[in-house]
């Protein structure tokens, strides 16, 4: 089996190296904070000083990194990192924008390696249990070549129902751009209408009631509603501040693409203002303080995710790659 290497070990990366290691992969794992790299060799993953060190003895690169930044300053800034990628498989598993994917795959392109985007739907669990919804773009399905070293990988940590072939490069950056948008416009709306119902008077339970039996009802409203009643949103799987950072980076690519973004205009000021209440890294769930409490809308370093919450439950740490 190929060895992989996996640059990016927060909590979504350690679990797919987790996964990996439990399919049978030798797995290299790097993070610009080695210690979340070096806890993983218990489990069998051997940790690299160096992104370098990870990638010279893998054939499949993971990246499980934050954003298209962090991808160029890891694997492409470095000319003598960028030497390695020849004849390797570089497989991109984070969210970035379409037209950063299609810049990268061509500079890995020129390095003489290939480059398949996989970005993801799901969590840790389902990182670990390798039951991941995966978005593939590439010059062709990897099914078609079944004894490459992309297809066994994505079933390994998505299964084959769950892998779906968008098309060339960018295409699938796309669609996880345009899921993550859906995930914020879900969320902001059920807050408020939450937050109205509450303010109401009346009852939240017959308020679900009867939006669980409407075409309106979505999983997500249910899975974030004990969150918000409590206003304990706890560690996140998927935090505010990637949340934000998704929806800045839809909002730039459907300015691009000519489509009115208004909507994920007034979304960005709601997680932002989460972000200026200090919770910035608290689960997504938490845009509903902004929504029940919008009076500091605008105050506190949002956008660089300053920490001014209140030092309550609320404001606990946690973060991941992906939701």
């Amino acid at each position: 089996m190929p060895e992989v290497a996996v640059l990016g070990t927060g909590l979504m990366g350690a679990k797919v190296c987790k996964r990996l290691v439990s399919c049978g992969y030798g797995v290299r794992g790097w993070n610009r904070t080695p210690e979340k790299a070096n806890r993983l060799a218990e489990i069998g993953v051997r940790p690299c000083a160096t992104a370098a060190e990870a990638v010279e003895g893998a054939d499949v690169v993971l990246l499980m990194l934050a954003d298209a930044h962090a991808i160029r300053d890891v694997l492409l800034s470095d000319a003598n990192t960028k030497a390695l990628l020849a004849g390797k498989t570089i497989l991109q598993m984070g969210t970035i924008g379409p037209k950063e994917s299609a810049s990268i795959g061509s500079e890995v392109s020129s390095a003489g390696g290939s480059y398949v985007e996989a970005p993801v739907l799901g969590s840790q669990p389902e990182a670990e249990k390798g039951t991941l919804l995966i978005m593939v773009g590439a010059e062709a399905d990897p099914r078609d070549t079944p004894a490459g070293p992309v297809w066994p990988l994505l079933r390994a940590l998505g299964q084959e129902p769950n892998i779906h072939f968008i098309g060339p490069v960018g295409t699938a950056a796309a669609v996880k751009l345009a899921l993550n948008q859906l995930i914020a416009s879900l969320t902001v709306g059920f807050s408020t209408s939450l937050g109205l119902v509450q303010r109401s008077g009346a009852p939240v339970d017959k308020f679900m009631s009867i939006l669980r039996a409407s075409a309106l009802y979505a999983p997500t409203y249910d899975k974030k509603l004990q969150k918000m009643l409590d206003r304990d949103y706890g560690a996140a799987n998927f935090p505010t501040k990637h949340l934000l950072k998704d929806v800045r980076l839809f909002e730039s690519e459907a300015a691009a693409a000519g489509l009115d973004t208004a909507v994920q205009a007034a979304l960005s000021g709601v997680i932002a203002s989460a972000m200026a209440k200090g919770l910035q890294d608290c689960d997504y769930s938490a845009v509903f303080d902004a929504i029940v409490e919008p009076s500091s809308r605008g105050s506190g370093d949002a956008a660089g995710g300053s920490s001014a919450g209140d030092g309550s439950s609320r404001a606990q740490p946690g973060s991941a790659a992906d939701v």
